[in-house]
């Protein structure tokens, strides 16, 4: 029986996988350089968990969660995001009583049963970065110029940033009954989920995808009239800090984000040229979640890559070159076979990335092989080259060619010959 991957789930493989690991190394470099140090969180955790963090009417609890009961009648969930993850291991450990801010980084799967479509999966990988212990906003400037540098690093220029804060406890109800009085004469046009969270939540509405909806909500009261004297404080000093440093963006009042631990700073990073899922990136502050979680009143920040956008949105705007063997060691006979493998592990253990032939192949198959793979240089090695412990060597990209002692095929190398 022939397998096929479930839908919405995909393989990554060469020659992508090399794009992903440059984000994936790009992305430690410039987090190393502002302070954020790797964390390894497990893909389950208690569904408790996210009910608790990400609210137990929103869209991702309500229909998008992998759950199930394992064999002690525990209920477990593939995580949906990393955030609540994060929060618990800063918990769990003690976190909060090391010097503040304590700043982390993770890489990985996430799991959400949604509609599969170009740049949404129903698994998918994120790099997430959370900063916990600073309430000022300039730590949120520190992550959104840091998400900046990244993805101008992986070669990306043309993005949109968009930024809102949507207050605190203790100015967002009265946003939310300016919003209930602007959306009550328009429950009937709304989509069965607004409806419910006209009641439940709704700011969610602000972010329904459904057209509709888009039509419904335009002249919605801005969440920033109704920010209190800290949340526009706060805010007005994030934009005077992201003006500084010459970030550009636009500010988006209908920007709240769909999980209910967001509190003050939202931001989302889009591009157009990936249709319809076109968010990059995105964040927030939670500076409530910590003490819900049972730990010390702490306020935090983080962002979320989605490493399937990111690596699409590469592929369209930059010719990325897949890394390609330095050489192939071409053989004929028993003896030459074995000596190439004493040469290809000496070059090897010096760094290289070297092939090999493996087996009786006829010369012309070894260099057509040689070929395929992109190897820049060709050894050959036959009963001659041993007894005169000579090396000839063919270079695939410039056509030099020549002949060496085997001792120094290194300089081969090292020269680009």
């Amino acid at each position: 029986m022939k397998y096929s991957a479930l839908k919405g789930v995909e393989d990554i493989m060469p020659p992508d996988i090399f794009l992903w690991q440059r984000i994936e190394s790009e992305a430690r470099t410039i987090f190393h350089n502002y302070g954020f140090q790797e964390i390894r969180l497990p893909i389950i955790e208690s569904t408790g968990l996210f009910i608790r963090s990400i609210g137990e009417t929103s869209d991702i609890v309500d229909k998008e969660m992998y759950t199930f009961a394992d064999k002690a009648n525990r209920s477990i969930t593939l995580r949906p995001e990393g955030t609540a993850p994060a929060v618990r291991c800063y918990v769990e450990h003690n976190l909060n009583t090391l010097p503040s801010p304590q700043k982390f980084f993770y890489t990985g799967p996430m799991f959400r049963y949604e509609r599969p479509q170009k740049g949404r999966f129903r698994q998918f990988y994120q790099i997430g970065v959370e900063a916990f212990g600073s309430a000022e906003p300039s730590q949120d400037a520190e992550l959104i110029v840091m998400l900046k540098n990244l993805l101008e690093k992986t070669g990306i220029r043309e993005l949109n940033f968009e930024i809102n804060s949507i207050g605190c406890e203790a100015c967002r109800p009265d946003y939310k009954n300016a919003l209930l009085a602007f959306f009550q004469d328009k429950l009937d046009g709304f989509c069965p989920d607004c409806c419910r969270r006209y009641s439940v939540n709704p700011l969610r509405i602000l972010d329904c995808k459904v057209e509709r909806c888009i039509e419904l909500r335009q002249g919605a009261p801005a969440v920033t009239d109704y920010l209190c004297v800290d949340c526009r404080n706060h805010f007005g000093e994030l934009l005077g800090m992201l003006n500084i440093m010459d970030v550009r963006y636009a500010l988006n009042p209908n920007l709240v984000r769909g999980l209910d631990y967001y509190t003050r700073t939202t931001f989302e990073v889009t591009s157009e040229h990936l249709g319809a899922q076109k968010a990059v990136a995105a964040g927030g502050r939670y500076d409530r979640l910590v003490k819900e979680f049972g730990g010390a009143d702490t306020p935090a920040i983080g962002f979320a890559i989605g490493m399937e956008r990111l690596a699409a949105l590469l592929k369209e705007i930059t010719a990325e070159q897949a890394p390609a063997p330095k050489a192939f060691i071409a053989t004929l006979g028993n003896e030459a076979e074995k000596k190439g493998f004493l040469i290809a592990a000496e070059l090897r253990a010096k760094g290289y990335w070297i092939e090999q032939n493996y087996g009786g192949a006829s010369l012309k198959s070894q260099l057509r092989k040689a070929d395929r793979i992109n190897a820049e240089v060709v050894f050959i090695i036959g009963d001659n080259e041993l007894k005169a412990e000579k090396i000839q060597w063919k270079n695939l990209k410039n056509k030099g060619s020549g002949v060496i002692e085997i001792k120094d095929a290194e300089s081969v190398l090292k020269a680009g010959c």
